[in-house]
């Protein structure tokens, strides 16, 4: 699922995801705006589309990398970083197409804080799980997991084809047309963190509709406290 061919057509067709979330934004800051020199910090996401939060953590000087499973996605978010960020590449950052659901391409205890923004979720339960743990692999010790992912109750979940464990493709909300997405139960949690350490388990959620639907995501942010 996790290279669905929908995606190519989504990231070539529509201008989608210029921008990181708030809460993105909050993370990187409140976690690595000290560190010296930036460019030692390297922030790996997962399924990156077309490379808002990477952009972002790349103007602020830090070193992004990735696996993208859109070819299309994957060229947006490097031609824009060329444009817009002259010298990301110069300590070693790269972007690059690939399966999320495939070894990660990288050594054990690589980077600074692994990222998932509504990537994962388009994977099924025991999917996201092995992604997550890779993910977990490739994290320093002392090291970071930022997490959004859309939460039961969210607008979209139970509309549609079920596929799974949490999983539907939407009939109806902000996911319809998006493939496969999973909504995920606090009781879920501790199954995908694996053996990180939970320090901020939020919701985010905003109205649509005239108030009349809801959209709710998990932001979570969790440790690698292994030596």
């Amino acid at each position: 699922m996790s290279r669905d061919p929908l995606w190519e057509d989504i990231f070539a067709s529509r201008p989608r995801g210029k921008y990181p979330p708030e809460e993105f934004i909050r993370f990187v800051a409140g976690n690595f705006y000290r560190a010296e020199p930036r460019h030692a910090v390297k922030l790996m996401e997962v399924g990156f589309g077309t490379g808002a939060n990477l952009w972002y953590a790349a103007r602020e000087g830090f070193s992004v990398y990735g696996p993208e499973g859109a070819q299309a996605g994957c060229d947006r978010a490097m031609r824009r970083l060329d444009e817009e960020v002259p010298g990301w590449r110069d300590h070693g950052a790269e972007l690059r197409v690939g399966d999320i659901c495939e070894p990660l391409p990288y050594a054990d205890a690589s980077f600074d804080a692994v990222l998932d923004s509504d990537a994962v979720t388009c994977n099924s339960f025991e999917e996201a799980r092995k992604v997550y743990a890779e993910m977990h692999r490739v994290t320093r010790p002392g090291g970071l997991l930022y997490v959004r992912t859309p939460a039961t109750g969210c607008w979209g979940e139970g509309t549609g084809e079920a596929h799974g464990h949490g999983a539907w493709r939407c009939a109806e909300g902000p996911f319809a047309g998006t493939g496969i997405v999973r909504f995920t139960s606090e009781a879920d949690l501790p199954s995908l963190l694996g053996p990180r350490k939970p320090l901020q388990v939020e919701q985010v959620s905003r109205t649509l509709e005239n108030r009349t639907r809801a959209v709710t995501e998990w932001v979570i942010v969790a440790r690698r406290d292994d030596a």
